[in-house]
Formats: structure tokens, C-alpha cells, sequence
């Protein structure tokens, strides 16, 4: 198993939607982020468990991409670590990068 290290923006967009599905309800953003939280434990133990990342450039199969609740989550493998690069809404237009 490998660890799991957040880019700094993407905990960021992160936390600001918790923080969003809490004005409603403190009880789903709690839920949302259980949720989230334990896919990416998966990917730590299974690191190919989600499809490469169809919007990543040159990609050479490290990127890889799921969706979860309304949001995507873009991740690359190494030897070390598994970095989560990319956390967005599914309602924004997708980003090649």
C-alpha cells in the first residue's frame, strides 16, 4: 500500500464543498466526505482500481480519473505515492491539462 498525498488546490476545492453541502446539511456533508475519503483510501491499496484519465495530455496511464457524488477526482500513481492533482464539480466544463 502507498500513500496518498493531496495537491494543495485540489484539498482546497475539497473542503470548499464539504463546506457547501453543510449549509444544508451537516449531516450529508459529513456523509460526502466519509465517502470520499474512503475511495481514496481504496486507490491506496488498489492504485489502477479507476480508469485512465481521458482528459489528461500525454498520459502514460499514471492518471487516472473517478467520479464520486457530482465530483471528480484526478489522481497520479508513482513508486511513492498516489498525488490527488485535481478535485471538481462534474457540472464544471472538464479541464485538459
Amino acid at each position: 500500500m502507498v500513500s496518498v498525498r493531496w495537491n494543495l488546490a485540489a484539498f482546497k476545492k475539497f473542503e470548499k464543498a464539504i463546506k457547501y453541502i453543510k449549509e444544508d446539511s451537516s449531516l450529508n456533508a459529513e456523509n460526502v466526505r466519509i465517502e470520499i475519503n474512503s475511495e481514496i483510501d481504496s486507490i491506496a491499496i488498489y492504485p489502477q482500481k479507476y480508469p485512465v484519465d481521458k482528459y489528461k495530455k500525454k498520459n502514460d496511464g499514471n492518471y487516472r480519473a473517478f467520479e464520486i457524488y457530482h465530483y471528480r477526482i484526478a489522481y497520479k500513481i508513482t513508486n511513492a505515492k498516489i498525488i490527488i492533482l485535481r478535485f471538481r464539480s462534474t457540472h464544471q466544463e472538464p479541464k485538459s491539462y
